[in-house]
């Protein structure tokens, strides 16, 4: 072989190299933190934060009582193509991968909802993802400019950036369901007194679908516990089954967006 051939043999096998490189670079910035629940994520990222935050995630309401959101007055509306529009403007602080990531989670409502996320142009409500310090959201529309917290190393992953923008669409924590009693257990003697008010249950719509375990929005067993490693959430009867999982959005999860909404899809 010549040293022409060999030269450009070793150019071609540097950029393959090179390629596979970046590729690998780009796949371990979206790699999700294994074996750890959906609420130390979140709990994590929250410890120190400077807002006002309920339930661990929740901005507190300043201007009326969002807890008791499921009503017309808080949900985004419908287009005249029966589509429900969320416009929504990203942060420049953001690397191009994250944007990415926030908007390839966008993607499972867009595909299996009527909603859709779409880049804000002239719209008076809208959600603003911001990167400051946690993760959490306001609880369904609120009117003109809503932020959604997404901290840059800490929150921008796909199970996380759903969850929050399902709180923006209206949905309240699982475990907080006003029949969550029939499901799980709360175990009071194991949650630190300043997060009580994260087990308290709420006046929801259930929208006649089944508890749901696998939601993204259901809180992990340990969560905002007192003492290393106790419950504070046990399913029942089966304490087995899973919870707080960091999947991203489960079937029936889906199946509350679309029945809230009136979703035809």
């Amino acid at each position: 072989m010549n040293t022409t051939a060999s030269f450009s043999i070793l150019l071609l096998l540097c950029g393959v190299s090179q390629a596979l490189f970046l590729k690998n670079f780009d796949d371990m910035l979206v790699t999700e933190p294994e074996h750890v629940d959906i609420t130390k994520k979140i709990l994590d990222s929250n410890n120190g934060s400077t807002e006002l935050l309920i339930e661990g995630d929740l901005v507190f309401p300043k201007t009326r009582n969002a807890i008791y959101c499921f009503n017309n007055n808080c949900l985004w509306k419908k287009n005249s193509k029966n589509l429900v529009e969320v416009p929504y403007t990203v942060s420049r602080e953001y690397t191009s991968n994250e944007k990415r990531t926030i908007e390839n989670a966008m993607m499972t409502f867009n595909s299996k909802t009527c909603i859709r996320f779409v880049p804000r142009s002239s719209q008076t409500d809208y959600i603003s993802i911001e990167n400051n310090d946690g993760c959490y959201s306001l609880l369904g529309r609120t009117g003109g400019k809503q932020q959604v917290s997404l901290q840059r190393n800490s929150c921008v992953y796909n199970d996380l950036v759903q969850h929050e923008l399902n709180h923006a669409l209206g949905f309240e924590h699982e475990h907080a369901r006003s029949d969550r009693d029939k499901y799980i257990r709360i175990n009071w003697k194991f949650i630190s007194p300043d997060m009580v008010d994260a087990f308290e249950k709420q006046n929801t719509n259930n929208l006649n679908t089944p508890y749901d375990y696998g939601s993204v929005m259901h809180y992990g067993r340990t969560a905002f516990t007192n003492q290393d490693g106790k419950e504070t959430i046990t399913p029942i009867p089966d304490a087995s089954v899973e919870i707080g999982q960091t999947r991203g959005l489960s079937n029936i999860d889906i199946m509350k967006i679309n029945k809230l909404y009136g979703c035809t899809i």
